[in-house]
C-alpha cells in the first residue's frame, strides 16, 4: 500500500503522458481542466447539500449516519477528480456511483454494524419503586 502511494503520482504522469501520445497534448490539456472544473463544481454541489441537510437538523430534523458517509465520499470524490490523472478519475468515479461505493465499501470492510435501539413500548408503562435520601442534608448534619 506505501509502495502505492509513492508511486501514485508518477503513475498519474505516465496516464497523462500516454493520453498525450495517444491523442495530442492539448486534449490531454483539456482532460485535466475538465476534471478540475468537474471537481470543484461536484465540491461545490455538496457543499450547498450539506449546508441545507445541516439547517434542516437544526429545524429538527435528523441526520443519519450513511447521510453523513455518503456526503463525505462525494467531497473525496470531488478532491480525487481535482487531482490530476486518470487513475485518480476511475477512483473518483467508482466513488462517486452510490451502489458500487457501498458494495466495495462491505467488501473491503466487511458489512455495517447494525445501531443498537432498544426497542420501546409506549403503551406500557414501568414504574421503580425504591428508597432515597438527599445527599446535601446528609451532609449538614456532620
Amino acid at each position: 500500500m506505501k509502495l502505492f502511494l509513492m508511486l501514485l503520482p508518477w503513475l498519474e504522469l505516465f496516464t497523462l503522458i500516454q493520453l498525450g501520445i495517444e491523442t495530442s497534448a492539448l486534449t490531454a490539456l483539456a482532460y485535466v481542466m475538465v476534471t478540475i472544473v468537474v471537481g470543484v463544481m461536484v465540491l461545490r454541489w455538496q457543499g450547498m447539500e450539506l449546508f441545507n441537510r445541516l439547517r434542516e437538523t437544526q429545524q429538527g430534523a435528523v441526520l443519519g449516519p450513511r447521510l453523513l458517509k455518503d456526503d463525505m465520499s462525494v467531497v473525496l470524490a470531488g478532491l480525487l477528480l481535482i487531482v490530476p490523472g486518470m487513475i485518480s478519475d476511475i477512483a473518483a468515479v467508482i466513488v462517486l456511483i452510490g451502489p458500487l461505493r457501498r458494495r466495495l465499501a462491505r467488501m473491503v470492510f466487511g458489512p455495517e454494524p447494525e445501531i443498537y435501539a432498544p426497542e420501546r413500548d409506549n403503551q406500557a408503562q414501568t414504574t421503580i419503586d425504591g428508597d432515597f435520601k438527599r445527599v446535601d442534608e446528609a451532609e449538614k448534619k456532620f
